[in-house]
């Protein structure tokens, strides 16, 4: 069994796959993390203050969040793959592990974030739609783009990740979802989805009060998380899992305020679409016929260069770039230009026989490949296409041209640096035994990291059969430790039964203004539900951490004071005397299904508890011993 694992890897790696997904996921875990940068960012004081803007603790914050948005900036553009994805996995780990973002503000999405930066440390995420693949081309600017193959990956690179990332993830919270009741109901997402802290601004109650639906959604699921490592390379069944795992998660991003990780889920499934996919797609969008064709100097370095550059960024295929010395005697319509003339700009020619050159061939370059046509159109207004023409003049007049009749020097080209050019091409195709074993034991040992998660904590811890000082116990919170921290492997026991149960009140804080009116705090607003931006991990923080079905007063006590200072600076509020009211309202969290439940939990009135009060940025609070009585 074991000598079949390595052939059957060998044999996977040896068949290749077009590079666009691997492309695409790239971008988008670029573009996730970048919009947490911007939430973190936005909620720097909340998050990182030990009392916002009143204790600032990490002044430097900011600046090394705007440094973490030009790495993630990086990462979309494709722009040092290798350094820039090392960058953002090294610091993902520094913030979680050094900040309060753990303690306080996590809800198990930045360790999603970190098992996903390890793998792209391995994977040829710059093969397609980077700036790096545009690096290459320009090493070599006299090879026309066409000569250049369309780029490859092995198989491999999709499967691998989607197998440890998802399949993983799946089949552990799956185990965790068989000891939860509602789970078992067939009401795993109809309870979380009736809870007024849970659910986004988009009201799904007419798909909540169909019983059979919500337990055809819930057993599907298990079903789905059970059998996805198993069967989701099979090529039969791709699709059915690619539609099922959209679903899922889009379901999750728009029903739920834990966008981040519905998201990041989401993003897997870029590696999930069937090969052929891509190359339909691209014989979709791309143009038939070429709609302007561009003449360049062949000779010239930077014409080639230009070229490149403009081919690279025309994803329609719009345009035909072809050199002035061979192609331009087979068009009659440039009878007329002379040669010498010919060579001193960039002429274009449209289907229509119409003919352009310097700035107006740009502009109508950018026109053409659609998506530009902004910049295009900005180029021609005028005043600017004046000016234009002027810094045009003085580049075109002055460049260099290459003497040679057939052969031009070619510079040397950039040499691919990553790990997976590294390990998975030249070590494989070098030592391809020896890489198939290294690559099992690898999976291996990821393998028995995950099962010492999944089978501690998801069946040993749950059935009760475990003993916290046993040294068996405590060798397996230490590996777990370390897998956590490095791989993001943790266990994945979110919204089931031990989180529900007895969850029958939440908290909100309203505030006198200076009229005396009592207003809300723009955090939970009348019907009990987090307002937008107080979601992703600031939701984690005051659904899963500060309001919980057992109360700590110490936790709520330090949680109602960040919210109240960062809100009262954020609406202008002076906290000198400032008074917040700290009110409850009961809700339910049944396991089984009720009708119309979601309206049930959002339409109780609040009851004010008690107070929470500034003076000389000092907090004091007037709260019962025991909310959770109440």
């Amino acid at each position: 069994m074991y000598k079949l694992i390595p052939a059957k890897l060998l044999e996977l790696h040896f068949k290749q796959a077009p590079a666009t997904g691997i492309g695409l996921f790239r971008i988008f875990y670029g573009l996730i993390t970048l919009q947490e940068i911007i939430f973190l960012l936005y909620f720097n004081h909340l998050i990182f203050d030990p009392v916002p803007y009143i204790d600032v603790e990490f002044p430097m914050i900011p600046f090394f969040l705007c440094l973490w948005g030009v790495i993630a900036a990086f990462i979309v553009a494709g722009y040092r793959y290798r350094f820039a994805i090392t960058c953002n996995y090294i610091i993902w780990i520094i913030f979680v592990n050094f900040t309060p973002m753990q303690r306080d503000f996590d809800g198990g999405f930045d360790l999603f974030m970190i098992g996903t930066g390890f793998f792209l440390l391995f994977m040829p995420g710059d093969r397609a739609f980077s700036l790096d693949n545009l690096r290459y081309k320009l090493s070599t600017p006299f090879t026309h783009y066409s000569n250049y193959p369309k780029p490859t990956v092995s198989v491999l690179a999709y499967y691998l990740p989607v197998a440890i990332c998802l399949g993983f993830l799946y089949f552990d919270s799956a185990i965790h979802k068989m000891f939860a009741e509602h789970w078992r109901n067939g009401l795993g997402t109809w309870l979380p989805a009736t809870q007024p802290y849970y659910v986004s601004a988009i009201d799904m109650s007419y798909l909540l009060n169909n019983k059979l639906l919500q337990n055809i959604l819930g057993y599907t699921i298990l079903i789905f998380q059970f059998t996805f490592i198993f069967f989701f390379a099979k090529r039969r069944l791709r699709i059915v899992y690619l539609l099922i795992g959209c679903g899922l998660h889009l379901g999750i991003t728009l029903s739920f305020n834990i966008y981040p990780f519905g998201l990041g889920m989401l993003s897997f499934y870029t590696l999930l679409v069937p090969f052929k996919w891509w190359r339909c797609i691209g014989r979709l969008v791309t143009a038939k016929q070429p709609s302007l064709t561009v003449f360049y100097d062949q000779l010239c370095p930077l014409c080639n260069r230009t070229v490149l550059v403009l081919n690279h960024f025309d994803v329609f295929n719009c345009i035909d770039f072809k050199n002035a010395q061979e192609h331009a005697a087979h068009y009659p319509e440039l009878a007329s230009i002379n040669n010498e003339t010919l060579l001193t700009d960039l002429y274009a020619l449209d289907s229509a026989g119409r003919i352009y050159s310097g700035v107006d061939t740009y502009s109508r370059i950018f026109i053409k490949m659609r998506y530009l046509f902004p910049i295009g159109v900005f180029l021609s207004l005028p005043g600017i296409h004046q000016f234009a023409l002027k810094k045009y003049r003085s580049i075109a007049d002055t460049r260099k041209r290459i003497p040679c009749s057939s052969a031009c020097p070619v510079p040397q080209a950039i040499t691919d640096t990553t790990l997976y050019h590294q390990f998975f091409e030249t070590f494989a195709e070098q030592k391809p035994n020896a890489f198939s074993r290294k690559l099992t034991k690898i999976l291996i040992a990821l393998l028995v990291l995950q099962l010492n998660s999944s089978i501690h904590y998801g069946l040993i811890y749950r059935l009760n059969a475990d003993t916290p000082q046993s040294p068996l116990s405590q060798a397996s919170n230490a590996v777990l430790m370390v897998s956590q921290t490095f791989l993001g492997i943790t266990p994945h026991a979110l919204y089931l039964h031990d989180h529900f149960a007895g969850y029958d009140h939440i908290l909100a804080m309203t505030y006198t203004d200076s009229n005396g009116a009592e207003r809300w705090l723009p955090f939970v607003n009348e019907q009990g539900r987090l307002l937008a931006p107080n979601w992703g991990r600031v939701h984690s923080m005051w659904a899963n951490i500060a309001v919980t079905p057992n109360i700590n007063n110490k936790r709520l006590h330090k949680l109602i004071m960040k919210v109240t200072a960062f809100w009262g600076q954020k609406i202008g509020l002076n906290l000198d005397n400032a008074v917040f009211n700290i009110k409850l309202k009961k809700i339910s969290a049944p396991s089984y299904w009720v009708e119309d439940q979601l309206h049930k939990n959002l339409t109780p009135q609040w009851t004010t508890i008690g107070t929470a009060k500034w003076t000389d940025e000092q907090i004091s609070f007037d709260l019962p011993d025991n909310i959770n009585e109440l």
